[in-house]
């Protein structure tokens, strides 16, 4: 795939998907986590993988899980309890999970909220960056020193952190990200007058430049870090959102099981292996976010600025 930057209409309303999720290669012996994975990726990745499906919501996690052995006939599915809005519960996962597998083979980054404005994480931040990019990344670093042990036993590009971003992202530009929307005891009024959509494209856009620090620090390490846009899903995210969006979004919005294809495509596909630092979309086609979302001071001041948050946690 060359590199180039997609049009925005062409992400909206893509070409017919040349993989799909039947093109999932045997995942026999992997261990996989899938945040906010109730359904899509964590169905399609049920072939011969052990997933954790990461959620808040243990009931609902429960049914979406006896939903998926019935239907694939695998027993190999858990729940795995988390807040991504709550730190002290990322840490109390990673725990969890590390304390009963000694492996991980693929981290899927797919959980994410678009909430009304006023609303802030456990810790105070802001509730889409707190989640969608903080709760990820403090996740990811708590995983790390598992993802790279498997990456020693793996031949290349097996191990991978998969991270779903979306072209709303653009939406972040051109500020990017507004530092003074994120920290704790801010002034409401810098999140009011950015409006939930840019609070929105900012968390989006801290996802990719998450993901490509990511993989320029332990891409040597063994680690294929990729971000994408999974396309325009109809999901209980885009129901969140207003009545005018909902509106708009029957016109373009495409069934859940679409919204799997890149993100498998990323974590499973050989081919993918070789996408460390790289951004898909719909579906799964290599292309180049905003460009903004490619400045690695950008990238770097983000990850320090996750850091620092999550140090003393």
């Amino acid at each position: 795939m060359s590199e180039k930057r997609i049009g925005a209409f062409s992400q909206i309303f893509p070409p017919k998907p040349t993989w799909t999720a039947v093109d999932v290669p045997d995942q026999t012996g992997k261990t996989v986590i899938v945040t906010g994975g109730n359904g899509g990726i964590g169905k399609e990745t049920v072939r011969g993988a052990k997933v954790y499906i990461a959620t808040r919501s243990g009931e609902k996690s429960q049914k979406a899980i006896d939903d998926l052995k019935k239907e694939t006939g695998k027993e190999s599915i858990f729940f795995l309890k988390i807040d991504l809005s709550d730190l002290v519960s990322i840490k109390a996962a990673a725990e969890e999970f590390i304390g009963k597998e000694s492996e991980l083979h693929t981290l899927y980054n797919n959980g994410g909220v678009y909430s009304p404005i006023d609303r802030l994480t456990k810790q105070g931040f802001d509730m889409q960056f707190g989640t969608n990019v903080l709760g990820h990344f403090y996740l990811t670093k708590l995983l790390l020193p598992v993802l790279m042990a498997t990456a020693q036993k793996c031949s290349p590009g097996i191990v991978r952190v998969i991270n779903v971003s979306s072209i709303g992202h653009y939406t972040g530009a051109p500020e990017v990200i507004r530092w003074s929307t994120l920290a704790p005891g801010n002034d409401p009024s810098e999140q009011k007058k950015l409006g939930q959509n840019r609070l929105y494209g900012q968390s989006k856009m801290g996802n990719i430049l998450f993901s490509n620090e990511l993989a320029r620090r332990y891409g040597g390490e063994g680690i294929v870090s990729i971000a994408l846009h999974p396309g325009t899903i109809e999901t209980d995210l885009a129901r969140s959102a207003g009545s005018l969006v909902q509106l708009l979004g029957r016109l373009v919005l495409y069934p859940v099981s679409y919204g799997a294809i890149t993100s498998l495509y990323a974590g499973t596909a050989p081919a993918a292996g070789e996408l460390n630092g790289k951004y898909l979309t719909a579906w799964a086609r290599r292309t180049l976010p905003h460009k903004q979302a490619l400045d690695p001071e950008l990238e770097k001041k983000l990850w320090e600025w996750c850091e620092e948050r999550v140090k003393d946690i």
